[in-house]
């Protein structure tokens, strides 16, 4: 669904697990895709990510210049490392995020998604309901569009090469 008009999203820095900072934020020539899970998610983050990795194929070399970043609504079980190490092994170039709660909250906020605790079972712990939507933010910072889970990954495929020309 495109957003019309686009709508300016704040930066927000995160740490990585060896400490360095990464600002989600504009970065000229560079669209993010963004999407809020938790690694622990037994349906729509897994579906997600493997979508992402069709699209990353789908794209080939300019695939280089989208930004794919995972960000974790479960800090409590998602630290920075665990939330990378999930983001990579679907791709190594995808990035996984997880931060404070304050930062994560504004982030959050920012884009409209909720997530909520839920009793899960003795095998699963607590399983977290969250918003499912992937945000497609262009280059100068602006949310161009969302996907409902369930789109299709070629509509973001095609997005993404719309941006990239």
């Amino acid at each position: 669904m495109a957003m019309d008009p686009p709508r300016d999203m704040p930066s927000v820095t995160f740490r990585l697990p060896d400490s360095t900072a990464l600002t989600l934020g504009p970065e000229p020539g560079r669209p993010l895709v963004l999407f809020f899970g938790y690694t622990h998610c037994p349906d729509v983050c897994p579906t997600t990510l493997a979508d992402w990795k069709r699209v990353k194929a789908k794209l080939g070399a300019r695939a280089a210049a989208v930004r794919f970043v995972f960000v974790s609504v479960d800090p409590e079980r998602d630290t920075p490392a665990v939330a990378q190490r999930y983001a990579r092994q679907y791709d190594t170039s995808f990035i996984g995020l997880s931060g404070d709660a304050p930062t994560t909250a504004r982030l959050m906020e920012a884009y409209g998604v909720a997530s909520a605790k839920e009793e899960g079972t003795a095998a699963s712990g607590y399983l977290v309901s969250h918003s499912s939507q992937v945000f497609l933010v262009n280059d100068a910072g602006q949310l161009v569009a969302l996907y409902p889970f369930g789109t299709r990954w070629e509509a973001l495929a095609a997005d993404l090469s719309h941006l990239l020309k």
